[in-house]
């Protein structure tokens, strides 16, 4: 799926299952919260930390679908349209980043 797609599919439910957009700071909060699930499953999955009785039903890749989806929701109420701007933010990584990385010891 493009991301001109996901972001056209993401308006189509919110604008009929969802009824309508939170606002920009509700759904930034929303973001916040589901990020932090991303980091919860992280910690305990690859990190030192162990899972609670809670967490054995935990998916990661739903919580990272959450992610997206609120992100997509808040560039669709900014008008971002995400494939311009990931393309324009790759182009500002590879030019500031040509030889960041190669000569980075920690890397070796």
């Amino acid at each position: 799926m493009e991301l001109s797609e996901a972001q056209r599919l993401v308006d189509k439910w919110i604008k009929t299952t969802g009824i309508r957009y939170f606002n920009e700071l509700t759904n930034t909060a929303i973001l916040m919260e589901e990020v932090g699930e991303v980091a919860r499953i992280m910690a305990r999955q690859y990190g030192e930390q162990s899972f609670k009785k809670s967490d054995t039903e935990v998916n990661l890749a739903d919580e990272m679908a959450d992610v997206l989806f609120v992100l997509i929701c808040l560039a669709n109420q900014t008008n971002i349209d995400l494939t311009d701007a990931l393309q324009k933010n790759m182009e500002k990584k590879s030019i500031r980043d040509a030889d960041r990385h190669k000569n980075n010891e920690k890397l070796k």
